[in-house]
């Protein structure tokens, strides 16, 4: 007979393999966006280089997330994960970039202003990208690779409005 407390441990262990291996992946995402905002800002401004090299990260990130974080790989619902995951890269760009901006802007100019404006955009950068990671994890763990249900509600309201 297995006892409920036998199992727990086993879950847990799930859930910290999860955790691991979506940090593994932001780490590819992360690094797609670090080294794509320092070509993108050779171009633009450091607000829309931050932008582009999330933009960046988000598409290439996508796959590894769903087949190797959340072994989201059969679920059969892909383009409800992608809306989803887009949403929640939004919102977590939101975070990334209000971050990075008021890093600089507050905490990295004000008191290391000897430091040369390439480090103190880079380590603003990093500091948006830790906070994205975490409105990440937590949008997608929660919402995108889950079945919340809302979708089956939203389509047997809209199949009930048609008739």
């Amino acid at each position: 007979m297995i006892s409920v407390n036998n199992s727990q441990p086993k879950i847990q262990e799930v859930k910290g393999k999860s955790f691991f291996t979506f940090f593994l992946t932001a780490l590819l995402g992360a690094t797609v966006n670090f080294v794509s905002q320092i070509f993108y800002r050779k171009v633009f401004n450091f607000d829309t280089s931050v932008l582009l090299g999330y933009l960046t990260a988000t598409v290439v990130s996508f796959l590894p997330t769903k087949n190797y974080a959340f072994s989201a790989r059969e679920t059969g619902n892909t383009g409800r994960e992608v809306v989803k995951f887009l949403v929640i890269a939004l919102v977590a760009w939101g975070v990334q970039v209000g971050m990075a901006v008021a890093t600089l802007k507050w905490v990295a100019n004000p008191h290391f202003p000897t430091v040369s404006l390439f480090w103190r955009e880079k380590s603003s950068h990093v500091v948006g990208m830790g906070f994205s990671f975490l409105a990440n994890y937590f949008g997608h763990k929660l919402l995108t690779f889950r079945s919340t249900g809302m979708y089956d509600r939203f389509k047997a309201r809209s199949s009930r409005s048609t008739e």
